[in-house]
């Protein structure tokens, strides 16, 4: 996931926030433990609807893992890639050093990312974080 957060401290008043999520019923949560062993960060949780999830935060990790696993990706893969884009973007520099073309970048990226996600609730609009990052004319 990429998404756009609204924060109370900073300049800025909003950030980018990057994501790997691994889902799994919970029954058959067991290789969930695996993969964080073997990638040696993220959290796991026990969601209230049967399901466990591990998530993996953070602009540098999420572009090191997804350069790791990007060549054994069958699925997602286009998500996979526009993540890996965002993220070194955004490891380069902080929010408030973000140049107009790399917002409208990023703002693509995340378009290619929701739209091969399942949304159990809308999500924002193009139009929503152009006008969320001022990019609107």
């Amino acid at each position: 996931m990429l998404q756009l957060k609204k924060r109370k401290d900073g300049k800025q008043h909003k950030r980018f926030m990057s994501t790997i999520c691994f889902y799994q019923d919970s029954r058959h949560e067991l290789p969930l433990y695996w993969i964080r062993n073997i990638l040696g960060i993220g959290y796991i949780t026990q969601r209230n609807d049967g399901m466990t999830e591990l998530r993996i935060n953070g602009f540098l990790q999420v572009k090191e893992i997804m350069k790791q696993l990007l060549p054994f990706l069958r699925f997602k893969k286009d998500q996979a890639e526009a993540l890996l884009e965002a993220n070194k973007v955004l490891s380069q520099k902080s929010f408030s050093k973000l140049e107009k073309a790399e917002l409208l970048q990023l703002v693509e990226y995340m378009m290619t990312i929701q739209k091969g996600n399942y949304a159990s609730r809308a999500k924002k609009s193009r139009a929503d974080l152009f006008k969320i990052l001022d990019l609107t004319p």
